[in-house]
């Protein structure tokens, strides 16, 4: 570990931030943010990896855990809350899991991230087991909590991938499957919340919206599993029923969908 330089902890290419107008501020953010989806494009292979594995063990009735502190944590919580209401899967299918609990999505909780026997705790709690695939979450790639939850992962024979912002990281070396994103520093120095963070939930979309495909929770290019669980989803969901049942008029859709609870379920009611 002696080489490993954290390309997230180096300076900011930008000087005396406190005396830039906001206009040049935004403008140099924005061309910082420009170059995370050429450093994603970069490991496109290594992601595709990861999200073949996943498929395969959750065709078999395993999961998918992501864990991670801090900013990691609460993207990771993000992405995986909302695969229920996006395509209709059990909320244990995708878990999100933050060092500190609930408490740490809105406020820091002091030394969470530096347990070492925490984040396998946490697995724990929901019976992770060798179906299951681990997915480490780190800008830094040196956070405890992570790296030792995937060391245990490891032991216990569960596949772990990880996704961090500095390559060759010691959180790398306890993933069967990483994914480096080297985005460089930030505009304000070590603010990982920036660059770091949009990388990862860019990555994370990828990840779950490519597994729910190839689970078959989407028609066409449709969310036809989608739970209805407002006006707005209820409206679209009858708009793609009207569109896939030729002849079916917008109040005998929308009654379909209040019964059978999804578009794919309407559907199948009607034969198709």
């Amino acid at each position: 570990m002696g080489s490993f330089i954290k390309i997230t902890e180096q300076p900011s290419d930008y000087r005396h931030l406190e005396k830039m107008p906001v206009a040049e501020i935004l403008t140099h953010i924005n061309e910082e943010d420009k170059k995370v989806p050429y450093a994603i494009e970069k490991v496109i292979p290594e992601i595709e990896k990861l999200v073949l594995v996943a498929v395969d063990k959750m065709l078999a009735g395993g999961r998918l855990f992501y864990i991670g502190a801090g900013t990691s944590g609460r993207l990771a919580i993000v992405d995986a809350s909302e695969c229920p209401p996006t395509y209709g899967v059990s909320p244990n299918l995708v878990i999100g899991i933050i060092a500190g609990g609930k408490k740490a999505m809105t406020q820091p909780v002091e030394f969470a991230e530096d347990s070492l026997t925490q984040g396998w705790e946490d697995l724990q709690k929901h019976n992770v087991n060798n179906k299951d695939v681990v997915i480490g979450i780190a800008a830094s790639g040196t956070t405890p909590y992570v790296i030792a939850a995937l060391k245990s992962c490891r032991q216990h024979g569960i596949i772990t991938g990880c996704i961090t912002n500095n390559p060759g990281s010691p959180l790398t070396e306890q993933a069967d499957y990483p994914i480096e994103l080297a985005v460089g520093p930030e505009f304000v120095t070590g603010s990982t919340r920036m660059k770091s963070g949009t990388s990862q939930k860019l990555v994370l979309n990828m990840i779950s919206t490519a597994i729910m495909i190839q689970l078959g929770r989407v028609d066409d290019n449709k969310m036809v599993n989608m739970q209805l669980s407002n006006q707005k989803l209820l409206d679209r969901g009858a708009k793609m029923l009207m569109e896939k049942l030729p002849g079916t008029d917008y109040t005998k859709a929308k009654a379909l969908l209040v019964k059978y609870g999804s578009v794919k379920e309407a559907m199948e009611s009607q034969g198709r």
